[in-house]
């Protein structure tokens, strides 16, 4: 199994990018598909390591195909490759993603992208009643110097039945919660790059546990997921 991003992974993407039509991908479909081979065996090495401490179900490499129906850009195909590990619903919560892109555009990114509205009503209310436990482990030293702080969109100043002036209004508002660390093309291509994403992803497990421990008990803390 390939443990590295090989170096010729950078190079076709950027030459996609000057040549992103279907006559030139066509001409170089062989390199494409020997290439998607190493990044989907890296892939799914990497969800073997993310095992050893998680329990991933699905992985899902993308594909290098746009969808240009809604698309104002029509180039037909994208240049970068990305993918997710989803873990094992509904008991755990959260996901990962590896986004593979040259000119140091490469990222890992963690954490709730669009949670569903019941979900995001639970965290809110959660932290509404009590805020001490995620901000402790989000401010913690070793965690931010990894993940740095919390992104994603949020309302401009309260959610619909939460006071604006309340002491943590600043996490009850946002409407994602979201991780991203970036990384450049050298150490994408690094021999240890596999070791440094899936350590990086173990260390955002106490806000996982914390956030899927929210999100499977009600406001008293009793559990609602089958055992």
């Amino acid at each position: 199994m390939n443990e590295t991003i090989p170096r010729e992974t950078f190079s076709f993407l950027n030459r996609l990018e000057e040549n992103n039509n279907r006559e030139w991908f066509t001409e170089n479909k062989k390199e494409f598909k020997e290439i998607e081979r190493e990044v989907k065996q890296f892939y799914n090495q990497l969800g073997e390591h993310l095992n050893k401490h998680d329990q991933i179900d699905k992985i899902k490499v993308f594909r290098i195909y746009r969808d240009v129906r809604f698309s104002k850009d029509k180039t037909p195909y994208k240049t970068h490759f990305g993918g997710s590990f989803h873990r094992v619903k509904p008991r755990l919560r959260g996901g990962y993603y590896l986004h593979l892109e040259p000119n140091n555009k490469s990222f890992i990114a963690t954490g709730f992208w669009e949670p569903h509205k019941d979900d995001l009503l639970r965290i809110r209310k959660e932290f509404e009643m009590d805020a001490t436990e995620i901000r402790k482990i989000i401010n913690k030293k070793a965690f931010k110097n990894i993940w740095g702080e919390i992104e994603g969109d949020e309302v401009k100043t309260a959610p619909k039945g939460f006071s604006k002036e309340h002491a943590d209004i600043d996490l009850i508002k946002k409407k994602q919660f979201i991780f991203t660390k970036k990384f450049t093309d050298k150490e994408v291509t690094s021999s240890d790059f596999m070791e440094q994403v899936a350590t990086d992803f173990k260390a955002i497990r106490p806000f996982f546990n914390y956030m899927s421990d929210v999100l499977t008990t009600d406001l008293n803390g009793v559990s609602l997921v089958e055992e």
